[in-house]
């Protein structure tokens, strides 16, 4: 019975068996000078192994994409290639990535989420770039870890991640600046178990008279210790990240409110001269137009002669004839003309309006 038994699931065995080992085979993929400027998309969707060194891929948001494609890579190899920036997610769908070799590019940014997804990653090589600084957050992603390759970089200090287990880190042909700030660099590298590569050529670039010594051993002062020391690096860390941004908190406030009160006075002025320039050229218009306004007012300013605004036109005028028909430029028409005009305004109780005129003339008529 269990002869029976073992030969019915012995073919199931062997089939699960086989595509366990298919699925362990290596497949190399070599397209190493090929002047590509793209990954190519017509590689074996099974490779394992690819190695695309000595192109000019740049790895763009194309060839990212593509790199989705191949998502059993175990080993990456993107040697002496064209690329500048590493993006967030340049590598999400490769989580079985073993080893990761871009070294001899230009790469002078990396973005904080460029290694998410590589989970399984154990070798990353970033030797001879254009590093100058590294985010210790970057590595978070990269738990397994145990080799990083910084050779060749520009590189002045080092801000070692928070549970950062490596077993190997190469650091040499960088400009070290072995200041105060490089004292944790060397407390992580005595206190852990890591092994620093070739140890004994990398020294320090500045200042002058530590040149000759190694990152590892170089003597520091007794202020330096006392900073770093006497109280945990961890704590370190974070009363310092706290002291800083509570410093630019502050001097953010100061700032804003210093600029708040420039900027409320300067308003304060400028509305304050608009409103004078206003109220002047309301006034300057009001007192041009108030003679206009007067004079259009006075023109329909006319009513009916009352009875004894009547007579005292008529009386007034009566009294000034003497001095109209003394004038010796004046001739009789001119007089009758301004008699007849002045008195053409005269209205009597019973409605008959006197005309002097026609007395006037009859008796010239007459004489």
């Amino acid at each position: 019975m269990k002869i029976t038994g073992i030969m019915i699931f012995w073919p199931l065995f062997m089939i699960l068996l086989d595509e366990i080992q298919a699925s362990k085979t290596e497949v190399k993929c070599n397209f190493t000078e090929k002047n590509y400027s793209l990954i190519p998309t017509d590689i074996n969707k099974n490779v394992t192994i690819l190695d695309l060194s000595y192109n000019q891929v740049t790895l763009n948001a194309t060839d990212i994409k593509i790199l989705q494609m191949y998502f059993l890579l175990t080993e990456l190899y993107l040697v002496e290639n064209s690329i500048f920036i590493l993006h967030n997610n340049s590598f999400g769908n490769l989580s079985n990535l073993e080893i990761l070799n871009i070294c001899k590019n230009s790469i002078y940014l990396i973005h904080q989420d460029a290694f998410v997804g590589l989970n399984k990653l154990k070798q990353l090589h970033l030797c001879k770039n254009k590093i100058v600084q590294l985010d210790p957050d970057m590595f978070l992603p990269v738990k397994n870890l145990v080799l990083l390759n910084l050779q060749g970089n520009l590189m002045s200090s080092f801000d070692v991640p928070n549970q950062f287990h490596l077993e190997s880190i190469i650091l040499y042909g960088n400009p070290w600046n072995c200041s105060c700030r490089l004292l944790n660099l060397q407390n992580w590298l005595n206190t852990s178990n890591v092994r620093l590569e070739n140890e004994e050529i990398t020294l320090c670039r500045n200042p002058d008279d530590l040149k000759s010594y190694s990152i590892k051993t170089v003597p520091y002062g007794i202020e330096c210790h006392s900073k770093f020391s006497s109280i945990p690096e961890d704590l370190y860390v974070s009363f310092m990240s706290i002291s800083n941004s509570t410093f630019n908190h502050s001097l953010n406030n100061l700032t804003r409110n210093s600029e708040q009160e420039y900027f409320g006075k300067s308003w304060a002025f400028l509305v304050g001269v608009v409103v004078t320039v206003l109220m002047t050229s309301f006034l300057i218009s009001l007192t041009t137009k108030c003679q206009k306004w007067y004079n259009f007012l006075l023109s329909y300013n006319h009513h009916r002669l009352e009875e004894h605004e009547a007579e005292t036109y008529e009386d007034g005028f009566t009294g000034n004839t003497t001095s109209l028909s003394l004038s010796p430029d004046t001739n009789a028409e001119d007089t009758t003309i301004i008699f007849e005009q002045l008195h053409s305004f005269v209205v009597d109780d019973d409605g008959f309006i006197e005309d002097k005129y026609i007395d006037t003339h009859e008796l010239r008529e007459e004489n």
